[in-house]
């Protein structure tokens, strides 16, 4: 792909391919010869390929080497926090060989699972500029519900008693976002308050309810409890990640191919067969993993938890939802400028309104798989689930200032998160060295981003 420059005075330049130099108009300087002519096509040609490679690249290597120039020059990516994961994980293995045990790796992901599902909803938030405080008790507002419904003497049935739950937290969402977006309030203050009105709604419930006994509601739904704490057989885990990687990849391929047909901008072939074969790869590998027996004398524990499939279902849903959907195309042209999306005809207010309501729903999931996790939930929930749930999103590579960002952060960040929280209670240290770390792997993806944001806007 040649890129022809302009001249400076607007003359037009040479035919491509023609050798000749551009004509001189006035004294303006030295007439560029050939060598100069094709220097200067050369260069913006690479600068066109490490800035748009989908566009000008036709085969994987190509695209490689444009993802290449586009990380020296400063827009890495995910390509940070998965090499930190990856170093955080090798430094806890070789503190304690238990660290990539079957049985640990599986805990780790339904630790996970959590912090995922908290930051997934803050990342649609985030990417509006704003932010929600609120949703560590929204969660456990929403947990009590479900708790307490499926218990006697209400007997719900399990599905009936999450829609009750699940309800009242995007409620309780779309509530705040609607104060906020009306009446033109900061959502740093609306779900401050909120944080501390919310816990204070939750101790009055548990009060109330009879069947909360000393702030703690336990259950013993067998459906419920085993959204954490339950796995497939060994051989609906395989048939479950086939079915998976099979419907990814048709998707993906089948996506690729009608762009393609229309004429328009798509990766490589083997770009995308190369997208398939590793998550076929990942797939394999999760499941050989879950498959191993992780539990102890006779009693024998395998199979992958359902926690990962319910998790995998609600982020590609998250998705489709921010990169295929008309609203997800208004929430990163928000984010990016509020005012240009407003005068494009975009209902700003009840945008940003929807995105709280999106929040409050996943911080109600998350809810739910933490009541899965413990068999109980209790006025004590541990408040800083939404520092977490910032941090992860942060962690992963959302901006915390608007319109940059997707769910894969929210389950990268969750990870790292996850990986750290494990390790140091696994090692033996306790609550004080797990916050201090995390903060620490927070500050250093913030550095790392800032940086690379910096040379990012030098290289262009």
């Amino acid at each position: 792909m040649a890129i022809v420059p302009e001249t400076g005075t607007g003359a037009p330049g040479p035919e491509p391919g023609s050798g000749q130099a551009a004509p001189s108009v006035g004294a303006v300087g030295p007439v560029s010869g050939p060598t100069e002519a094709a220097s200067a096509d050369e260069a913006a040609a690479a600068v066109a390929l490490a800035v748009a490679a989908e566009v000008v690249a036709n085969d994987l290597p190509t695209y490689i080497r444009a993802w290449w120039q586009r990380v020296r020059g400063g827009d890495s990516g995910v390509l940070p926090v998965v090499v930190g994961l990856v170093v955080i994980v090798l430094v806890f293995e070789i503190r304690t060989s238990l660290y990539l045990s079957a049985g640990n790796i599986v805990n780790l992901f339904n630790q996970a699972v959590v912090f995922v599902l908290f930051a997934i909803g803050e990342v649609f938030v985030l990417l509006l500029g704003e932010i929600d405080l609120s949703m560590v008790f929204n969660a456990g507002i929403g947990a009590g519900i479900v708790a307490a419904f499926v218990v006697h003497p209400y007997n719900f049935p399990w599905w009936l008693a999450v829609l009750c739950g699940l309800a009242a937290t995007t409620i309780i969402g779309f509530g705040l976002g609607v104060l906020i977006t009306r009446l033109r309030l900061p959502s740093f203050i609306v779900t401050l308050a909120a944080y501390i009105g919310l816990q204070g709604v939750m101790l009055w419930m548990f009060d109330t309810l009879p069947i909360a006994v000393g702030g703690v509601i336990s259950i013993s739904n067998r459906v419920l409890l085993d959204f954490v704490n339950g796995s497939l057989s060994r051989t609906a885990s395989w048939v479950a990640m086939a079915l998976a990687v099979a419907a990814f990849g048709g998707f993906t391929v089948f996506r690729d191919l009608r762009r393609r047909s229309a004429g328009l901008v798509t990766p490589p072939i083997g770009l995308t067969l190369s997208k398939v074969g590793v998550v076929a790869v990942a797939g394999v590998v999760l499941v050989w993993v879950c498959n191993i027996n992780r539990g102890t004398g006779a009693t024998k524990v395998w199979g992958v938890p359902w926690s990962i499939p319910i998790v995998l279902v609600l982020y590609f849903g998250a998705t489709f939802l921010l990169s295929r959907t008309r609203f997800g195309r208004y929430i990163y042209a928000i984010g990016g400028n509020a005012e240009a999306a407003r005068r494009a005809g975009i209902n700003v207010q009840m945008v940003r309104a929807i995105a709280f309501l999106i929040s409050g729903l996943f911080a109600g999931l998350a809810g739910i798989m933490l009541l899965s996790q413990l068999g109980s939930i209790a006025t004590d929930i541990d408040p800083s689930y939404v520092l977490f749930a910032v941090a992860a999103a942060v962690i992963g590579g959302t901006s915390l200032f608007g319109g940059r960002g997707k769910p894969l952060h929210a389950v990268l960040g969750g990870l790292v998160i996850a990986a750290v929280y494990n390790g140091i209670y696994l090692i033996g240290f306790g609550a004080a060295a797990t916050d201090m770390v995390t903060g620490v792997v927070l500050l250093v993806a913030v550095t790392v981003d800032s940086i690379a944001r910096r040379g990012s806007q030098r290289a262009t």
